[in-house]
């Protein structure tokens, strides 16, 4: 490994007085660092279906099943890489490790949107989208280590769940910044170009802002300090774990582990089928502007704050740590959703909008809970590779799949084979997620109540 992106060295502890309030700084900015970032990742990763319906006007000779073919390449190396970097970011210091793969990515897209010869042909499309899905896996194992590093097992469901809707903002604003750069540029192209800037810029923030473990910093483990420490932990939860370690004892002989890895492929097909066709369904299938298609984008994602926050707090208070009835529940609420938007076809434009925001606010919960709960199944030092894992059947099963399949489907059986299709995923997230109720997630204390330190 590069020596730079090796974790830091444990520092000398800082005097008992300086714990606490070095604690609460340090947790705000490392959690500041990763909101951003992660948002900052979404800038630059689905400009391409923003752009499809642009590219069919100047090169009519591809088609929607074609350019599809370009996200279902990302979505595979994005997946593939998600699971790769994994293992990579849990032996490695976020503080570099995330922000330069923010940094490769913006520079793909902004050569993506500055070379016209790499939209020139299929071939150099679909290479532009699998290298930059594989920067972009270096995106969300720093996001998972953080967390597990810097926040215990009792507040971990509200940190995540609220740290799950920077990809919401990120999304949101990749269809808003597209617009206004395609206006100041008077370019479609600048859907690429524009938002890489702005993602470079947040890179170069999230530098300043990530920290390492609270261990390199002189601070006791978070579990320490919270007062707050899963089932048979003990220092050697401390001890980074090596790769056949971590795949082979932690993950791959996890059965609730690839119940939930099951579950996000199919869930993440609906999410996906949704949000990268909303450009090209709204305009081609019902003839609505870019501008509308783009509010309908933007309505989709900002819908999904809320209700990550409100599925997160559902799966604590409602059922107590246990992640699987909440994910069920959301999921039958959006297999509603999705069958109005569909039973709607040539109906008005606000009942597509409504539809819209019912999928985004409730199919981003479970995929929030289906990674907080990778998490929780595994030791700390093995959370970005269990998080990886379950990433992996996400993109490479479900949002790969969405890429081409539903381009294809919509080629061959109309839209509405892709609705049927889409119908049956969230049945069998419901199944897959079914198989997951045994599993809640535990903490206890060792000290007396109110001994730990508090937020």
């Amino acid at each position: 490994m590069i020596g730079w992106l090796k974790p830091a060295a444990v520092a000398a502890p800082l005097p008992v007085a300086e714990v606490d309030p070095t604690y609460r700084r340090l947790r705000r900015r490392v959690f500041a660092g990763i909101f951003i970032g992660y948002a900052g990742y979404y800038l630059v990763r689905n400009n391409l279906a923003l752009a499809i319906p642009d590219i069919l006007r100047e090169h009519p000779q591809y088609n929607k099943a074609a350019l599809g073919s370009a996200l279902t390449g990302l979505s595979i190396a994005y997946g593939l890489s998600k699971f790769l970097m994994g293992s990579v970011s849990d032996r490695s210091n976020p503080r570099y490790f995330m922000p330069l793969g923010l940094l490769l990515s913006s520079a793909i897209m902004a050569a993506f949107g500055l070379i016209p010869a790499l939209y020139g042909s299929l071939l150099a499309i679909a290479a532009i989208q699998v290298l930059n899905g594989w920067v972009q896996g270096m995106g969300w194992p720093p996001c998972g280590k953080t967390m597990v590093h810097w926040f215990s097992t009792r507040e971990r469901g509200l940190t995540v769940s609220v740290w799950n809707t920077a990809h919401n903002i990120g999304g949101a604003l990749v269809a808003s910044l597209a617009f206004v750069g395609v206006l100041l540029f008077h370019d479609w192209r600048a859907k690429f170009y524009f938002n890489a800037f702005i993602a470079a810029a947040v890179a170069l923030g999230v530098y300043f802002l990530l920290q390492d473990t609270p261990q390199s910093r002189g601070l006791p483990p978070v579990e320490q300090y919270r007062n707050d420490y899963p089932p048979g932990y003990s220092e050697a939860h401390e001890r980074t774990l090596g790769f056949r370690e971590i795949l082979f004892g932690c993950v791959l002989r996890n059965r609730y582990l690839w119940a939930i890895a099951v579950a996000n492929a199919f869930c993440y097909f609906v999410r996906y089928g949704v949000e990268n066709w909303i450009p090209t369904y709204l305009e081609t299938a019902k003839g609505f502007s870019f501008k509308e298609s783009s509010i309908g984008w933007s309505l989709y994602e900002w819908a999904a704050i809320p209700g990550t926050i409100a599925c997160g707090w559902i799966s604590d208070k409602w059922f107590r740590g246990k992640r699987a009835p909440a994910t069920m529940l959301f999921m039958a609420l959006t297999l509603a959703a999705v069958v109005v938007y569909w039973l709607n076809g040539k109906g008005p434009l606000w009942i597509d909008y409504a539809a819209l925001v019912a999928i985004g606010f409730l199919i981003y919960g479970p995929i929030m809970l289906i990674g907080l709960q990778s998490l929780d199944l595994v030791p700390k030092k093995a959370a970005g590779t269990a998080a990886g894992f379950t990433g992996f059947f996400g993109y490479v099963f479900g949002s790969a799949i969405s890429g081409t399949g539903v381009g294809w489907i919509a080629d061959h059986w109309g839209w509405g084979g892709v609705f049927t299709t889409m119908v049956g995923c969230c049945v069998l997230t419901i199944f897959f997620s079914a198989l997951t109720l045994g599993h809640q997630a535990q903490s206890a204390s060792r000290l007396p109540q109110g001994s730990a330190a508090a937020l």
